[in-house]
């Protein structure tokens, strides 16, 4: 049996799982591509979305000479040869390069002439954003194109496209899994089914998790579980209930969900539903979201649990969530307010510096007064409430 991931990789745009806002014939890439006018390009998004098959394509559709380069092994040298063989010709290769964003800044300074020029066309693959990962003379010089995680239908068309060549069954529960537990990237699936299909040619789900215990990251569902089973964990904590929480988290970890995936909703949680009023919660969720990225199951389990029963043991508040979706409200359906003269920078005639004053002296912040924030007086908050209080009663006694 062949490697699928290549056997079964598509050859045509139409062919392409997922992207529709790239594929679609009415999409601005779509009709570059078909009208021989593709510009450089630089292709980023998860792994397994498509971007390496995609240049492909492109090199296909435009009859063009195709160089696939891999950044973490490139040398200069590579490029200059490259552009040197079509420097005389009307023929403009496309150049390939996987991991873009591990190029050196030299290497990347080597492509700006070439780029400039249009003597090849500089396609790049990366999983982080170029926004942050490259050069602002790269970006300017090329078209940035956002590969998305495919979802639970497009790869479900993959698997589909597979039973149609190769004569194998898979049981529901098995197919589900398959495909939740590649978590988007459609080589991940390809590369379980193909070794699930030496072992038989009947596949159920005993057989997948054996080869693979747990998801590779946040899952993709057809159905509600996925997202039920995280929602009933969360309102769990919230509700204080952690016998329910643990027992959802059980629930989460033993269907092969992320231990990242459960860490970040543990953070969101942390700062949306307990905030200050108990605010270690929030340093204790972002450790664990760290913990579990580098240690993995099934000691993630451990740290995970230690997290949602401290969580569901802290006292909750929600103010601050609460406030930011009144200022965000306000500033998107109130005209901007002015800053106040005092305020803006350089440093301006009339501020009162705070430090000056014992910490704090009465001063107009806003053009107009605005009020946002409550404090629920819960756990810490109460404390910082307190605070501000003492804070700002105290120069107005001294002013009396």
């Amino acid at each position: 049996m062949d490697n699928l991931s290549l056997a079964f990789r598509p050859k045509k745009i139409e062919d392409i799982s997922g992207q529709k806002h790239l594929t679609n014939p009415n999409a601005p890439f779509c009709k570059l591509l078909k009208s021989g006018k593709m510009p450089h390009s630089m292709f980023f998004g998860p792994p397994g979305t498509g971007k390496t098959t995609m240049a492909r394509v492109v090199a296909n559709m435009m009859e063009s000479p195709f160089y696939e380069l891999d950044a973490t092994s490139l040398k200069v040298e590579e490029f200059r040869k490259i552009f040197a063989q079509y420097q005389n010709t009307l023929t403009k290769p496309i150049v390939f390069i996987d991991e873009v964003h591990r190029l050196s800044k030299t290497q990347q300074e080597v492509l700006l002439i070439p780029m400039e020029n249009n003597t090849a066309v500089i396609i790049g693959a990366s999983t982080e954003n170029p926004y942050f990962s490259l050069t602002a003379g790269i970006r300017s010089r090329a078209m940035l194109f956002e590969f998305k995680q495919l979802e639970f239908k497009d790869m479900e068309e993959i698997l589909k496209r597979v039973q149609k060549k190769l004569a194998f069954t898979i049981d529901k529960e098995a197919k589900t899994y398959l495909i939740s537990s590649s978590a988007g990237d459609s080589r991940s699936l390809l590369n379980l089914l193909e070794y699930a299909l030496h072992a038989s040619n009947n596949i159920d789900l005993k057989l997948l998790k054996n080869l693979r215990p747990h998801a590779l990251k946040d899952g993709v569902s057809s159905d509600n579980t996925h997202y039920n089973l995280i929602s009933a964990m969360i309102k769990s904590i919230r509700g204080s209930d952690v016998d329910a929480a643990l027992y959802y988290l059980a629930r989460l970890i033993e269907g092969g969900e992320s231990p990242d995936f459960i860490a970040r909703r543990l953070v969101i949680l942390s700062s949306e539903d307990i905030g200050n009023a108990n605010p270690n919660a929030l340093n204790l969720a972002t450790s664990t979201l760290t913990a579990v990225s580098k240690i993995g199951y099934p000691e993630a389990r451990i740290i995970l649990a230690q997290c949602a029963v401290y969580l569901a043991s802290s006292p909750k508040s929600n103010s601050s969530y609460v406030a930011i979706g009144k200022a965000q409200k306000y500033v998107s359906e109130e005209r901007a307010l002015e800053i106040p003269e005092h305020l803006k920078s350089p440093l301006n005639k009339g501020y009162l510096y705070p430090h000056d004053f014992g910490g704090w002296i009465e001063q107009q912040y806003t053009q107009i007064p605005v009020s946002f924030y409550q404090s629920n007086g819960i756990g810490f908050e109460k404390t910082l409430l307190e605070w501000l209080e003492k804070i700002t009663k105290k120069d107005k006694k001294k002013s009396e």
